[in-house]
């Protein structure tokens, strides 16, 4: 879902992707919506040189989407050596099978069946190394991947471009969520991350300064939902409408889920 954040790379209405950095590619399905934003990206992230590309969340299945990330793949001179999901909701991962199908490259992700992809484990494919980060929170399977050659991080929708994200119960719980955060920031403070490439939305070329508001974001609804709840409100989609009453309704199902955390996660701390 998002609020207003700091300002992205593209407005509301013309992020289009393209290449972004000298490795990373964004390519736009054609999916926008409350919660996809102006759609998924689809990452492609190639050496320079190199003849063997990685495919970052191929998206919906839709045959034309992932056919043209193969056709964008093949006019870089490559082929596809690695897919991998930020995590398994269906706007991400549901064109994974298609995308093995035609390229015949196996997919990582965390769990589901597929080959775990382990915290900190690098990915070298083609010369392009990758390494992996578990940002959980959003879903107890979402990992994040730094790209430390272009010094980005590609975070799936644990950091959107534009906005900010759920935290999708029971699932999702807020505690790992706010833990990955400050991951996030680590990286940022160092120096090793300063930008984001998001799953939704445009890129974010300041990463310390987006996950800051985040931190500040999620903390500030935390103590709305506390207050709400010690004014009375009893249940969550009470909660909601005093809470998210500025929030356009078309994302109150999503917010429902991130009050349940909330109220799951003030219950675990008194």
């Amino acid at each position: 879902m998002s609020t207003p954040a700091p300002t992205p790379s593209a407005a509301i209405g013309q992020w289009q992707g393209g290449q972004i950095t000298a490795r990373a590619h964004c390519l736009l399905q054609g999916n926008p919506g409350p919660m996809t934003l102006d759609g998924t990206n689809t990452w492609v992230l190639l050496e320079p040189g190199g003849t063997e590309a990685v495919v970052i969340d191929p998206g919906e299945d839709e045959a034309a989407h992932q056919e043209r990330v193969l056709e964008h793949v093949t006019g870089l001179g490559a082929r596809v050596g690695l897919v991998v999901l930020t995590h398994g909701h269906h706007d991400h991962s549901e064109g994974a099978p298609r995308m093995a199908r035609l390229t015949g490259a196996p997919v990582r992700a965390v769990g589901r069946g597929h080959d775990d992809l382990a915290d900190g484990e690098t990915l070298s494919v083609g010369g392009l190394e990758l390494r992996v980060v578990a940002t959980p929170g959003h879903t107890s399977d979402s990992v994040s991947f730094a790209l430390p050659a272009d010094h980005a991080l590609l975070t799936g929708d644990t950091v959107l471009g534009r906005g900010t994200t759920v935290v999708a119960h029971p699932d999702g719980e807020l505690e790992a969520y706010l833990a990955s955060l400050e991951r996030i920031a680590a990286l940022t403070g160092g120096g090793e991350v300063t930008s984001v490439l998001p799953g939704h939305g445009p890129t974010v070329p300041d990463a310390s300064a987006m996950v800051d508001f985040y931190r500040v974001h999620r903390r500030e609804r935390l103590e709305q939902v506390r207050a709400a709840m010690a004014g009375g409100a009893e249940t969550a989609d009470v909660v909601v409408e005093t809470v998210y009453a500025d929030v356009d309704r078309s994302v109150w199902p999503a917010a429902r889920l991130s009050v349940l955390a909330q109220m799951d996660y003030l219950a675990a701390h008194g």
